[in-house]
């Protein structure tokens, strides 16, 4: 695929600081389409600094956002436990060794039978956010302990999450005298402070808030056992952040703050545990100018929104890009995908700045793409096969 000399890639990855075997891979190997390579000693990495930094707290690893069998695996060797979506990721998760007991059924919407598949195998805790949710839990899984999640509003973090899960926080007092009303126990509070929030200090309002819900439920005389903190840790896209230990204590000392002693405590890392230990291998199919006085161009890539870079919608995530050129003349660049779709255009709004000498056929790499990548690729839009997945 790549028609640039392997040796000239590194020549030039050798300027940037060094980003481990899967770069490493990348830069010695050749792909017929765009390949995904995650490092799995970095997930361990990572979910080791997570772990120590989270203390008590136990890790419920968000499969959506890499569902790669070994990525799994790995994680179940390290004892961790999961959120899963669906049944698919609860098959996934016990195929690979999991229990269970260790996973959590975090989609807000299920199937009525899923529900049921997922009470035979084990799973013990399940989340709603409406009536119609816990009664279908109740009929599916009786007495099954349920976590009611709530809408949390300001977030701070670079993809807010919108209102699609979650019940508003009024609603909460409601939701769990009805869920005890029908044989549940009602355990748990859950809540997301939004993808990417790149400061621990963002996290502070948001808990403030969930914490006063808290301790209301427990006035109340609902035991309240478990506090589920969602998924937000960041991973670099270009923007400073704290490292992985340093981010997770300076949270779990926010909640210790806020909530006082707390039984048992779940975070759900996805982005923060395997984004930084994945890159895409990829080429450029075209450079072009709309017109000769244009002053942006437009580069277009192998991989789009559609194969892979979902995330690129809004321009919340921006990707970094090894070129065989860098270190050369750059000047801005619209970013687009292969398919006949107008969405398909990576970066618009704020063109990225690429080299000048950047031609069809060199093949590129696109930084810490081990999150929400993989898992969003398309079956085959326009023709075009998934996103290939090596683990190392």
């Amino acid at each position: 695929m790549f028609a640039t000399d392997p040796g000239a890639f590194r020549a030039a990855a050798s300027v940037i600081p060094a980003i481990g075997r899967a770069a490493d891979h990348i830069a010695r190997s050749r792909f017929d389409r765009p390949t995904l390579v995650i490092d799995s000693a970095r997930v361990a990495a990572q979910y080791d600094a997570l772990a120590e930094g989270l203390g008590a707290a136990r890790i419920h690893y968000a499969v959506k956002a890499n569902p790669a069998p070994g990525i799994i695996r790995l994680l179940v060797e390290r004892g961790a436990r999961f959120d899963a979506a669906s049944r698919g990721e609860i098959e996934l998760c016990l195929a690979q060794g999991a229990l269970g007991r260790d996973i959590s059924f975090g989609n807000t919407v299920k199937r009525p039978a899923d529900i049921a598949f997922a009470a035979s195998v084990g799973v013990q805790l399940f989340v709603a956010d409406s009536a119609e949710e816990l009664e279908k839990i109740a009929a599916n899984a009786p007495g099954a302990q349920v976590y009611l999640r709530v809408i949390v509003e300001n977030s701070q973090a670079d993809w807010p999450l919108s209102r699609k899960f979650g019940c508003a926080p009024g609603a909460l007092a409601g939701l769990l005298d009805h869920a005890r009303d029908l044989g549940l126990a009602p355990v748990d509070l859950s809540f997301h402070v939004g993808s990417q929030t790149r400061k621990a200090a963002y996290w502070l309002p948001i808990l403030d808030h969930v914490a006063g819900l808290w301790h209301a439920a427990r006035a109340a005389g609902h035991d309240m056992r478990v506090l589920n903190l969602g998924g937000g840790f960041p991973a670099f896209y270009g923007e400073p952040i704290d490292t992985p230990r340093a981010y997770a204590a300076e949270v779990m000392d926010a909640v210790t703050a806020c909530f006082g002693a707390i039984p048992y405590i779940m975070a759900e890392p996805g982005r923060g545990l395997v984004a930084e230990a994945g890159h895409i291998a990829a080429e450029v199919l075209l450079v072009s100018r709309k017109a000769p006085g244009d002053l942006h161009r437009w580069v277009y890539l192998d991989i789009g929104r559609f194969s892979g870079l979902a995330e690129t919608e809004g321009e919340a995530i921006r990707y970094q890009i090894d070129t065989p050129h860098d270190g050369g003349e750059t000047g801005p660049c619209i970013l687009a995908g292969p398919s006949c779709d107008s969405a398909d255009i990576l970066y618009e709004k704020r063109p990225m700045q690429l080299p000048m000498a950047l031609a069809g056929g060199d093949r590129v790499m696109i930084r810490n793409c081990g999150a929400y990548t993989s898992s969003y690729s398309s079956v085959g839009f326009n023709g075009f096969p998934p996103l290939d997945v090596v683990v190392l």
